[in-house]
């Protein structure tokens, strides 16, 4: 029988490891080809890891809540044969006799189990599994060595992805900490009641009425990010009420045909964000995102769109290159991250990459909001419920009152790089984008 290595994939890019979350298969079982054998997650997007191969399960190489690299290898298949070429980049095979005595040697493979043995090594020494936040195993290992306890870490502000704790954020900790140690206590307890420090668990109620229930890990996820985000940028909102009666009387039209012809529903989300679109690309200047003091200026406009989970959790995956698509190109997208959202299709790469965020509070019946910038972004804006107002119209007859479909706009953006003259201005030509649609347009 041979042995086949299945390894921990690919994610897209900046997505290095990964946590298992939970393993389908156990030792002994059987695993048919496209089986998913150990369900993973990253930052926001939990994935499954299907067997490319059929054979039986015989070992598994980490254990549930431990991280993996892209590249390590998670579980051992014993399959059919004894000699095969590699199945794909990064696989190895090995071949076991059924006479131990007439058993194969292949070059390299003493090596590589040393290597195997290296790797998972630090993840046996880590102490870290009570923590919220995700760290390296190479952060965790520099941080058991230097004697760094997991809530002293915990206040340590990373610069990395998603807020993340780098190497190099160590290195500079260390480097200061003898200086600092006064300082680092107090920020500590300065931010403990906003809820960024570990905590003790609250006393379960005498009566028994009350019930605790503990964070699943996309909302304390979700709540690291907000409260990071609230602490990076001080947040501004400005508002807009937009006529939006074209925009209803167009697409009440248009969406029976579209439908029979494209296949796809036809909603207000994809209309929003073109209007979005071509505001970004009238005021550049709000589709950027801040390193230090460093302003960068995002070429492409990658909206992403905040989508409920019948969780009752928040994800936002993105529309990459939003300005070369369609209509019909963004409403494709739209439909089809919403769908594979929803069901917990997601891949890694559908969530990174943002550099302007929508949400849409008007599907819940709400009219307005003030939502949290997603970081390193520096605007978001929520569209709200529509609703029929009687407003005043102009006509060259002089004014009268008539029955409109109005919409609130919210914008909240990063008063560091975005002024109040900025903000409005880029709201109000959203809002006056959706205004002058053209209620003659084919699509």
């Amino acid at each position: 029988m041979a042995r086949y290595n299945l390894l921990l994939p690919s994610m897209g890019e900046s997505v290095s490891e990964a946590t298992i979350v939970n393993w389908l298969k156990q030792p002994g079982e059987v695993v048919n080809t496209d089986d998913t054998i150990v369900e993973i997650a990253t930052d926001k997007v939990d994935s499954e890891v299907p067997s490319p191969v059929t054979g039986k399960l015989i070992e598994q190489r980490f254990q549930k809540d431990q991280v993996a690299q892209v590249g390590d290898v998670l579980a051992v298949l014993e399959i059919e044969g004894e000699e095969m070429n590699s199945i794909n980049d990064g696989v190895v095979e090995e071949t076991i006799r059924e006479n131990p005595e007439s058993e194969e040697v292949i070059p390299g493979l003493e090596q590589l189990e040393k290597n195997d043995e290296i790797r998972e090594e630090p993840a046996a020494k880590v102490t870290f599994g009570d923590t919220n936040r995700f760290y390296s195993p190479l952060v965790k290992n520099i941080a058991q060595e230097e004697g760094i306890s997991p809530d002293e870490l915990e206040n340590i502000q990373g610069s990395g992805l998603e807020g993340r704790v780098t190497k190099q954020d160590l290195i500079d900790y260390l480097a200061t900490r003898s200086q600092q140690g006064e300082k680092t206590q107090a920020t500590k307890q300065e931010s403990e009641p906003l809820g960024t420090s570990k905590t003790e668990s609250p006393a379960v109620s005498v009566s028994g009425k009350d019930e605790i229930i503990e964070m699943d890990r996309m909302r304390r996820l979700i709540a690291e990010h907000m409260v990071h985000s609230v602490q990076t940028a001080p947040h501004v909102c400005s508002f807009v009420e937009a006529d939006v009666t074209n925009v209803v009387n167009w697409r009440n039209k248009v969406k029976d045909v579209f439908q029979k012809r494209e296949n796809e529903k036809l909603t207000f989300t994809p209309i929003f964000i073109e209007a979005v679109v071509k505001a970004l690309k009238d005021f550049p200047m709000v589709n950027v995102s801040v390193n230090g003091t460093q302003i960068i200026k995002k070429h492409a406009i990658n909206i992403g769109m905040a989508t409920a989970l019948p969780s009752g959790n928040l994800i936002v995956p993105v529309i990459k290159n939003a300005k070369e698509l369609s209509l019909i190109g963004i409403t494709k997208a739209v439909n089809d991250l919403a769908g594979r959202a929803r069901n917990n299709k997601l891949k890694p790469d559908d969530t990174q990459g943002g550099t302007f965020t929508l949400t849409n509070i008007g599907s819940f019946g709400n009219i307005m909001g003030t939502p949290i910038i997603n970081q390193p972004q520096v605007a978001i804006l929520a569209v709200g419920a529509i609703t029929k107002k009687p407003a005043v119209i102009e006509t060259e007859f002089g004014d009268m009152i008539g029955i409109r479909h109005m919409m609130y706009l919210s914008l909240s953006y990063d008063h560091r790089v975005v002024d109040g003259a900025l903000g409005g201005m880029f709201v109000r030509r959203v809002a006056d984008y959706l205004e002058q649609w053209d209620v003659n347009r084919t699509i």
